[in-house]
């Protein structure tokens, strides 16, 4: 079936809820067996790693299998996992793939926190951390070592919007006996299928594009079927677990998915196209415009574009980019993406790069094209360029 599809039936079961189009939401700590053996059979079925018993709140519930089951089903994994957050996701999955003595190479362009935490969590652990080119493609092969366990990619990248080659750095990572771990939150499963182009296992931050609505924290991990097994015995053993109501937000975030999604690709890409004509501008970075150096790419694995791309600026004085951003009416100032609204913020790679060091003369600003009107939009954005100009 198609996604539109599959975004409004997977993981839902009305005649096992009484006929509720929606799966309900279950509060739940403690689970009563009625004998015995009823308990007894359960731990026995506890050992098989597909087991969907509902045997206590944290190991999962129907709320749960239904959010989980739809993410897997959308991404063409296995089996999904939910967490209560993206970063909680990217830390128990690359927990649950690595030991003391690997190696992991990651994406240079790689979400900020997702480095602290390879950075201060993984290497007190004993796990070295090697930063690669997003752009090296094949070329990872001359970084892999023999303890390289996982390579690590983001793509686009989190800031700076590189598209990487993945089908040929897992083809390489396979080779060579390494797993690929993929953030796939820009795109979602619904614009890139992760895998198809040979990733092992994808995290998404569903707080931004599933939820959709800026008002729930939560994070997925979709693994391949033979690498299932590993993942959830590891979150099984930390506790882990995403709380209902968040659950509940994201299934039904998920059903207008495709609706959303393909109207924040519409408006980035009118501001996009808007924005490379402004004489401020410096340039672009979003990969679905033709001359993005990703583009090529993009077109071939991707079958859509989000709504967060960025623009660098020539060069401003601070306080002109503050009287800019500050009187802005339809974009605000915050950390996060993906829900209805819109937002602007300046980023700060060059704090971060190791490897291919990121360069600019002007402000870096990261934007979110949410669901107001476009004309609304850059009405907004033409009157911050015009007191950006009378500030210099």
């Amino acid at each position: 079936m198609d996604d539109e599809t599959r975004l409004a039936s997977a993981g839902r079961a009305p005649r096992d809820f009484h006929g509720a189009v929606n799966v309900p939401v279950y509060h739940a700590s403690t689970i009563l067996y009625p004998s015995l053996d009823a308990l007894e059979a359960m731990h026995l079925r506890r050992e098989e790693d597909d087991s969907r018993d509902v045997t206590y709140g944290r190991s999962g519930t129907p709320t749960s299998y239904a959010f989980e089951d739809a993410v897997a089903e959308l991404e063409g994994g296995y089996r999904t996992l939910s967490f209560p957050s993206g970063l909680a996701a990217i830390g128990a999955a690359l927990l649950a793939f690595l030991k003391a003595g690997d190696h992991l190479l990651v994406s240079d362009s790689v979400y900020a926190p997702t480095r602290a935490f390879c950075d201060h969590v993984l290497r007190r652990f004993g796990v070295e951390t090697t930063y690669y080119d997003p752009l090296i493609g094949a070329g990872i092969a001359a970084l892999m070592r023999p303890d390289t366990a996982a390579v690590f990619v983001e793509s686009p990248g989190s800031v700076t919007f590189e598209v990487q080659d993945v089908p040929a750095i897992a083809a390489v990572a396979h080779d060579r006996g390494a797993l690929v771990l993929m953030d796939n939150t820009w795109a979602s499963p619904l614009y890139f299928k992760p895998f198809e182009h040979g990733v092992d296992v994808a995290i998404q931050a569903a707080t931004k594009y599933i939820v959709g609505h800026s008002d729930a924290m939560l994070g997925t991990v979709t693994a391949s079927k033979a690498v299932w097994p590993k993942l959830r015995r590891s979150v099984r053993a930390q506790g882990l677990c995403a709380g209902p109501d968040d659950l509940y937000l994201g299934l039904r975030g998920l059903r207008t998915l495709a609706v959303r999604l393909a109207r924040h690709q519409e408006t980035g890409l009118v501001l996009a196209r808007w924005l490379k004509l402004r004489p401020e501008v410096a340039r672009v970075l979003h990969p679905a415009l033709p001359d993005d150096p990703g583009h090529a790419l993009w077109q071939r694995d991707f079958r859509g574009a989000s709504g967060l791309f960025a623009i660098e600026l020539k060069p401003v004085p601070r306080a002109a980019l503050a009287l800019m951003l500050d009187g802005l009416e339809h974009f605000g100032m915050g950390y996060s993406w993906g829900g209805y609204e819109s937002l602007i913020v300046p980023q700060h790679p060059e704090k971060i790069r190791t490897i291919r060091p990121w360069t600019a003369a002007g402000p870096l600003l990261r934007i979110h094209a949410g669901l107001e009107s476009p004309e609304d939009l850059i009405a907004d954005l033409e009157r911050g360029f015009a007191r950006l100009g009378q500030a210099r």
